[in-house]
C-alpha cells in the first residue's frame, strides 16, 4: 500500500472535491479507509508516479491559475502528467491537475519541496522566487524557461536594458529614483510620460500616467513611491497594440504565430483580434521583433511578445511574458496548435508544433468580472447563455470560486470566415447588433455587373452556384456610373467572407482587391464582345483577371466552384460528381444518335 499507481483513476477528483473540504473523521465515512491512509501517510506525489503519454516526464507548475488550468487540459490529450503548486486549494487548476500542491509558489522552501516531485520545472506566471529557481538548477533540476531568462522579465526595468542591448527596438526608458530625475525624464522626453513599477506589475497594475511635471508626484505616490523600484518610459504615440506567440523548442528552434491585435479596457486585455487587420510589412516586422527578442533569451518554452504600432509605422517592444499569455487563448480554436500544447511540447523536448491558424479569422473577448459576488456571477451567466447560440464560438470558464470586479473568469473565442462576420457575431453576443439571418450564411463568391442588362449572361454563374450549394450574392455594381460603390464593394468584400468576385469585365475590381477576379465578357449591342474580352485579357502587369469565354458565365460559376474545392473537401467531391454527370450525358447522347440516326435525333 501507500503507491499512488493503486489509486483509482479519477483520484485527482476525489482529492479535490473530497479531501480538500472534509475532515478526516467526515472522511472515513466516505471514503474507503485504505484511501484515508493513503492520502495522510503519502500527501505528496511518488517518483514512481506512471506516465505512459507522450513524455516520461512529470511537468511541475509554479502557479496553478488559469493558464496552469488550461495547461492541463492540453496535457490530458497528449497523456503528460502536470502537477503544480500553487496557495489556493480551489485554484482553477485544482480539479484537473495531476496532483495540486497547496503552498506558496514564491517561497523557497516550497518549491523546493514541489521540484522533488516533478522532472520539469515551469511556470504561469513569473512572479517567482528566481533565486530559488537559481539554486535548484545548480542542483541539476530542469528549469524551463531558464531562471536567468525569469530574473530578466520579472524585472520590466532589466527587461527594457537587456532587450535594449540586443538592439530591439523600445520606447526611450530610463530609471528614476528621486523627484529631479523623474524632472530630467520629463525634460528628456516630454509629456504625457508613463510611470512603471519594475515588478510585480501586471493587467494595468503599476503603471501610472503623468501629463505633465505637476502630475509627477502623485503618479509616483500612486505606484508607491520611489523605493517600490520606477522607471519611466517616453509615451508611445501607438495606433494598435499587437502582439506574437512566440515558441521556442529546447533544440532552440523558433517558431512564431500569426500576429494578433489586443484591444485593453482599464488597461486589462479585453479583446483580441486574430490576424491582426495590418499590412503585410508590418505583420513581418512584428514578427521580426519577436522572434529577435525570444532569441535573446534562454530556455524553452512559450513566450509573449507585446508590441505598439506607432503613428509613423514602427515597431516598438513593449514587453515580454515567459509563459502562455492572454493574447495566445484564441489558439485553442483557431490555430492547429494551441499555445498552451505547444508549451508542453516546448519544455519536455517535443518537436514544436504547426502554428499557423486553421480558421480564417477568429476574436478572443476575455470575461471580466462586472461587478462582484453574485451579480457578477449572474452577468457572466447571461453572456455565456448568448455565447452557446453564437455559431463558432467556444465558451472557457475558469472556475474561480470568487468574483470580483475586473477579474478574468473566462473567455469566449468565436471562429469564422472573416473578421467582419466575427465581429458581427461578437456585436450580437453582446447585445449590441443582432445578426440577421443572412449573416449565417456567409456569400464565398460575389456576382458582380455594370447594368441589369448583363444579368441574362450572369445569372447563369448564379446557377451552377446554386447547383453546388455555394452561398453567393448578385450585385449591380458599375465602375463608370457608380464608381464609389465599386470601389467600396471591392475594398469591403474581403471582411465580409467573400472569397472570390466573378465580375462582368472586373478589371477595375481586381484592380482593388487581394481576392481572385473571374472576368466574363459580356456580348454588348456592338462588337460581339470583343471589346469586352480584350479588356480584360489585356490588363496590366501585376493585375490578373481570370477569363472565361464570351457570356460564358457557366464557365466562371464552376471556376469559381473549383477555386474554393481546393479547400473544401464536399465540394470537390461534389465537382467530381458534376464531371461524371456531364460525362454520363454525353455517353447517352452518343448512344441515342448511333440507335436513332441523325435525322431522328434532330426530330424526335
Amino acid at each position: 500500500m501507500g503507491k499512488i499507481a493503486r489509486i483509482p483513476y479519477d483520484w485527482p477528483f476525489l482529492k479535490n472535491n473530497c479531501f480538500s473540504s472534509w475532515s478526516p473523521p467526515q472522511l472515513k465515512q466516505r471514503v474507503p479507509i485504505c484511501l484515508i491512509e493513503l492520502r495522510f501517510l503519502f500527501p505528496q506525489v511518488p517518483d514512481d508516479l506512471p506516465v505512459h503519454g507522450l513524455s516520461e516526464t512529470v511537468v511541475g507548475v509554479l502557479g496553478g491559475g488559469q493558464l496552469g488550468r488550461m495547461l492541463c487540459q492540453a496535457a490530458s490529450q497528449m497523456a503528460i502528467k502536470v502537477i503544480v503548486l500553487d496557495p489556493l486549494e480551489n485554484c482553477p487548476s485544482s480539479s484537473i491537475s495531476n496532483y495540486h500542491m497547496v503552498g506558496s509558489f514564491d517561497d523557497s522552501a516550497t518549491v523546493q519541496e514541489f521540484a522533488k516531485r516533478c522532472g520539469i520545472l515551469t511556470v504561469e506566471i513569473e512572479h517567482v522566487d528566481v533565486a530559488t529557481l537559481e539554486k535548484l538548477e545548480q542542483q541539476g533540476v530542469d528549469c524551463q524557461p531558464k531562471a536567468s531568462t525569469i530574473r530578466i522579465i520579472q524585472d520590466k526595468y532589466l527587461q527594457k536594458v537587456h532587450f535594449s542591448r540586443h538592439a530591439i527596438p523600445l520606447p526611450e526608458f530610463m530609471q528614476i529614483d528621486d523627484l529631479e530625475s523623474a524632472k530630467r525624464a520629463g525634460d528628456l522626453f516630454g509629456y504625457p510620460l508613463m510611470i512603471k513599477s519594475k515588478r510585480l506589475a501586471y493587467d494595468g497594475r503599476g503603471n501610472a500616467v503623468a501629463k505633465s511635471e505637476v502630475e509627477l508626484s502623485s503618479a509616483v505616490t500612486a505606484l508607491g513611491g520611489y523605493e517600490h523600484g520606477l522607471y519611466i518610459e517616453k509615451w508611445a504615440p501607438f495606433v494598435k497594440e499587437l502582439a506574437v506567440i512566440v515558441a521556442r523548442g529546447r533544440d532552440n528552434s523558433i517558431l512564431c504565430y500569426p500576429v494578433v491585435e489586443t484591444i485593453h479596457k482599464e488597461n486589462i486585455c479585453h479583446i483580441v483580434k486574430a490576424p491582426a487587420d495590418v499590412p503585410w510589412k508590418i505583420r513581418r516586422l512584428a514578427t521580426d521583433v519577436a522572434y529577435k527578442a525570444v532569441s535573446s533569451l534562454e530556455g524553452a518554452g512559450v513566450f509573449a511578445v507585446e508590441m505598439f504600432l506607432t503613428i509613423d509605422g514602427q515597431i516598438l517592444l513593449n514587453e515580454v511574458a515567459p509563459r502562455p499569455h492572454n493574447s495566445g487563448h484564441h489558439t485553442i480554436e483557431s490555430c492547429y496548435t494551441s499555445q498552451f500544447e505547444q508549451h508542453l511540447r516546448a519544455v519536455v523536448g517535443l518537436p514544436l508544433g504547426d502554428p499557423s491558424m486553421k480558421t480564417p479569422a477568429a476574436i478572443m473577448y476575455n470575461l471580466l468580472g462586472e461587478d462582484e459576488g453574485e451579480a457578477g456571477f449572474s452577468f457572466a451567466n447571461k453572456l455565456i447563455g448568448k455565447a452557446l447560440r453564437i455559431p463558432g464560438a467556444s465558451v472557457h470558464w475558469y472556475d474561480k470560486p470568487e468574483m470580483r470586479k475586473q477579474r478574468k473568469m473566462g473567455h469566449i473565442t468565436i471562429v469564422g470566415p472573416s473578421m467582419g462576420i466575427v465581429e458581427a457575431r461578437l456585436h450580437s453576443m453582446l447585445g449590441e447588433e443582432s445578426v440577421d439571418d443572412q449573416s449565417s450564411v456567409t456569400p464565398r463568391v460575389g456576382i458582380i455587373m455594370g447594368s441589369d442588362s448583363d444579368l441574362p449572361v450572369m445569372k447563369d454563374a448564379a446557377g451552377i452556384l446554386n447547383h453546388f450549394g455555394v452561398p453567393h450574392e448578385v450585385r449591380i455594381v458599375s465602375a463608370h456610373r457608380t464608381p464609389e460603390m465599386m470601389f467600396s464593394y471591392a475594398m469591403s468584400a474581403r471582411e465580409r467572407g467573400v472569397q472570390i468576385i466573378i465580375a462582368g469585365a472586373g478589371g477595375m475590381v481586381a484592380a482593388l482587391t487581394p481576392l481572385p477576379v473571374i472576368g466574363v465578357p459580356v456580348r454588348a449591342s456592338s462588337l460581339d464582345g470583343l471589346d469586352s474580352l480584350l479588356s480584360i485579357v489585356q490588363m496590366p502587369r501585376g493585375v490578373p483577371v481570370a477569363t472565361v469565354a464570351i457570356n460564358n458565365a457557366t464557365n466562371a460559376g464552376l471556376l469559381a466552384v473549383r477555386m474554393l474545392g481546393v479547400s473544401d473537401p464536399d465540394l470537390q467531391a461534389r465537382m467530381s460528381q458534376y464531371q461524371e454527370d456531364t460525362k454520363d450525358d454525353v455517353l447517352v447522347k452518343a448512344e441515342k444518335l448511333e440507335k436513332d440516326g441523325w435525322e431522328s435525333y434532330l426530330n424526335p
